[in-house]
């Protein structure tokens, strides 16, 4: 890759966070990851303007805890990323951009049991509701993705905790749900969509 094809492609994700709610404090932009954001002496993050590229949200440092979703946009305060989580938290400590969306092109499988066994159901497109479509549980025990990066949701119309889902980590297969993320305590998973770009 030459210096202007890796200038081209770090300017597909720029992403500025502040230590204060709406846009307040202390501010940093970035190109890349961020493993922890106290390393850059601030606190906490409290509000996000996502420039582009959609990037991944961690309630800790080092990629752990919660995760939550951030497409471009503007997030004044915790709740615009948190959005209808059973879980809140009120900071994120690290983030790191997706590299692999692409929303045109997206495709995971569903399997009713563990290590990709039992019935699937393949898709490409949205679903607020994985048991309007057939799905015939509210579990999710294993996936596949296929292609792109997809977002989890453990409740209905996008609700609950959120499980950032990509093609480039551990090869797009997640075997059990506590591959999911270090937060997945449970397989319920019965809302899903692609990640926007």
């Amino acid at each position: 890759m030459n210096q202007q094809q890796m200038m081209d492609q770090r300017g597909q994700w720029r992403i500025t966070v502040f230590e204060e709610e709406n846009f307040q404090g202390k501010r940093c932009e970035f190109m890349l990851e961020c493993p922890n954001i106290m390393e850059r002496n601030f606190q906490k993050i409290r509000s996000i303007k996502v420039d582009s590229g959609p990037w991944v949200g961690y309630e800790y440092p080092e990629f752990q805890g919660q995760q939550f979703i951030l497409e471009k946009g503007d997030y004044p305060c915790y709740e615009a990323w948190s959005g209808n989580s059973s879980y809140r938290t009120e900071h994120m400590l690290s983030f790191r951009p997706i590299k692999c969306a692409n929303h045109s092109d997206s495709k995971v499988t569903l399997y009713e049991c563990q290590d990709f066994q039992g019935r699937k159901f393949e898709m490409c497109d949205d679903y607020p509701s994985l048991q309007a479509m057939g799905w015939c549980s509210k579990e999710v025990p294993s996936m596949k993705i296929n292609s792109g990066a997809w977002v989890a949701y453990q409740f209905p119309g996008y609700r609950g905790y959120q499980y950032v889902l990509e093609r480039d980590r551990r090869q797009g297969e997640f075997r059990n749900y506590n591959e999911y993320g270090t937060q997945a305590h449970t397989n319920q998973v019965q809302s899903i969509r692609r990640v926007q770009h």
